[in-house]
């Protein structure tokens, strides 16, 4: 039996199609990174949160080995890009950072050094907007929520 090359062509990609249908199947869940944990890395722990209307919440953590705070803002559902920044800064010292972009999850992470330092750290997704001050220290902590 003799075969012809569009033949021959035609039956290697029906191959590769029916041996690889999840290489054209996008996966349902793309975020696996997208926990305060895995966006700002081993040894940090959420120390405070905040939530940001129904979208997500801005996390705060701290990794007591070294002394870091880290920043993170995720949505509850991930989806297309949309603009979401997260910032911490610390007062006594001028030590800030900042991420801002259109991201499909998650937003930072944003670092600074914060051991025995009130915070200051928010962060927003879409036009909801989210501020903490005098966080995680011995002042009063103020919170602050508007839309833009």
């Amino acid at each position: 039996m003799r075969f012809t090359r569009s033949t021959l062509t035609f039956a290697a990609l029906a191959g590769v199609l029916v041996a690889t249908p999840s290489a054209l199947v996008t996966p349902a869940v793309a975020f696996p990174d997208a926990t305060p944990q895995g966006v700002c890395g081993r040894g940090y722990a959420t120390v405070n949160s905040m939530p940001v209307g129904s979208l997500g919440t801005v996390y705060l953590t701290y990794n007591s080995s070294n002394g870091q705070n880290c920043v993170a803002t995720i949505r509850n559902k991930p989806g297309r890009a949309v603009d979401m920044s997260v910032w911490i800064d610390v007062p006594d010292t001028g030590n800030a950072a900042q991420d801002y972009g259109q991201y499909t999850s998650h937003a930072g992470p944003a670092y600074v050094y914060g051991k025995g330092h009130c915070v200051n750290w928010g962060g927003h997704i879409d036009n909801r907007y989210v501020q903490v001050y005098n966080s995680n220290c011995a002042l009063r902590e103020h919170r602050v929520t508007f839309t833009r």
